[in-house]
């Protein structure tokens, strides 16, 4: 009589599939092996309740597994490449899931593991971490065109890790060899890489030549940094890398340099950098922005690697160019042609105040680049429009109103710097109840500025007149 058995002795000793077994023992439903790696003993095996273990197996294949996955970085993707079958081997091999059978590039899985994957909020590093990437897959994880993924790779800014046989059959020449890129390796480019202009390089139209081109290549037998360079990259002073070479024992050794000069090999640097939190592997920044048509419809979208050029003169004009997904393109078109224009409610870039535009907005550009799965879309709008956004979510514009007579002391209305107000609706001079004689501007905007320098200067003329 046997005394132990493997996984398909063990299924078939209790006439359950060797999936369900696998499954079981990968989510803790039976003992651990006892009698050796994968080998339970048989005591442990005829104690096991067969209808449980038959009962726990909700199997799904790779394809379906992928899906789901993919549907839980958010639909549709605009600047991540879709979670693929052969990326849920690449899950089961790093313990992320339980192979349960089928191809080994393409397993089977539990469909409640996949749904519990799915929920995690840490599902898009965990992929950078797992997951190799093809190179359009990598072109598409940096939000570039293939050229210019290609120009990275030319430089010796990336390599690949691994490789993977494609059989194209007759259709397209046979088997072809395709390199694979480790995605967090990719996802760092711009993080490591911070003198490239990364938004030109995201926007360049297609055809036209990659500005990769224009970058010096890494140096032949090693991609060196100074502490400058860590500086830079880590967005600090070069003294606090300093301090962390000299409190931190694990600080990579230089590999080159002088004892003034250090240089530090870049992959070294990088491997610690993320060890100690000290950099994240982030896509594009994102944006929102509310716009309201002619007819009242209101749009609200989410705006990727946006850009905001705005002009220093009222006659000039505002640009703001970003992706979206294709639906938001056509919607934010749809609401921008008519007459008039559409009216920007609400607009929150990075880095800059949250802006609200009265009108004329125009969709003045939109095309497609690179290996993304949206739209790059430009507005514009005349910069005299432009101004402050309240406070309120999803408010409008601030209004500025100059009074032509001086408010009273009593008035309870906000006052500003340009000479204007904003009426508070119960002040008996300038509330709901009146109708105050104003000029009004946007606040916050050029006019606004123009006012409140004009008066700064007013007064400080008047402050040096002597008598």
């Amino acid at each position: 009589m046997r005394e132990s058995y493997d996984e398909y002795g063990a299924a078939g000793r209790l006439g359950v599939p060797v999936a369900a077994w696998r499954w079981a023992a990968g989510s803790g439903l039976v003992p651990p092996a006892d009698a050796g790696p994968w080998e339970w003993s048989r005591p442990v095996v005829e104690a096991v309740d067969a209808e449980a273990v038959r009962a726990g197996l909700l199997l799904v294949d790779a394809w379906q597994a992928a899906d789901r996955l993919t549907r839980a970085l958010g639909d549709p993707l605009v600047w991540r490449p879709a979670v693929t079958a052969s990326a849920v081997g690449h899950l089961v091999r790093a313990g992320l899931l339980v192979g349960l059978g089928g191809d080994t590039a393409t397993p089977d899985v539990h469909a409640d593991q996949v749904a519990a994957l799915a929920r995690r909020r840490d599902l898009p590093a965990l992929l950078d971490r797992h997951v190799p990437l093809g190179p359009d897959q990598a072109a598409r994880r940096l939000g570039v065109r293939r050229a210019d993924f290609d120009a990275a790779v030319r430089l010796g800014w990336i390599e690949p890790v691994s490789a993977v046989d494609i059989d194209y059959k007759k259709a397209r020449g046979g088997t072809t060899t395709v390199p694979l890129y480790r995605a967090l390796d990719v996802a760092l480019l711009p993080v490591l890489r911070p003198s490239v202009d990364w938004h030109a390089v995201r926007a360049a139209r297609p055809g036209t030549r990659s500005l990769l081109t224009t970058q010096p290549p890494a140096a032949p037998g090693g991609d060196r940094l100074l502490l400058a360079d860590v500086a830079r990259i880590c967005g600090v002073r070069r003294a606090a890398v300093v301090a962390w070479r000299r409190r931190y024992d694990d600080f990579p050794v230089p590999a080159g340099g002088t004892v003034a000069q250090p240089e530090f090999d870049r992959a070294a640097v990088a491997e610690w950098l993320l060890a100690q939190g000290r950099i994240v592997p982030l896509g594009p920044e994102a944006a929102s922005l509310t716009v309201t048509g002619a007819g009242g419809e209101e749009l609200r979208m989410r705006l990727y690697d946006a850009v905001l050029d705005l002009d220093h003169d009222a006659a000039g004009e505002d640009r703001l160019s970003a992706w979206c997904t294709e639906a938001d393109a056509d919607a934010l078109a749809g609401l921008a042609a008519g007459e008039f224009g559409a009216v920007v409610r609400r607009l929150a870039v990075p880095g800059t105040d949250v802006l609200a535009v009265t009108g004329d907005v125009r969709v003045t550009d939109r095309y497609r680049s690179g290996e993304g799965g949206g739209l790059r879309v430009t507005l514009a709008w005349p910069a005299g429009l432009r101004g402050t956004a309240a406070r309120a979510v999803g408010g409008g514009l601030v209004r500025h109103g100059v009074p032509y007579a001086a408010p009273e002391d009593s008035c309870p209305c906000e006052l500003h710097s340009c000479g204007g107000l904003t009426p508070k609706s119960w002040c008996p001079e300038h509330g709901t109840a009146a109708v105050p004689v104003m000029e009004w501007h946007p606040g916050g905007g050029i006019r606004c500025a123009d006012l409140a320098g004009r008066r700064t200067v007013a007064g400080q003329a008047a402050r040096t007149v002597t008598f």
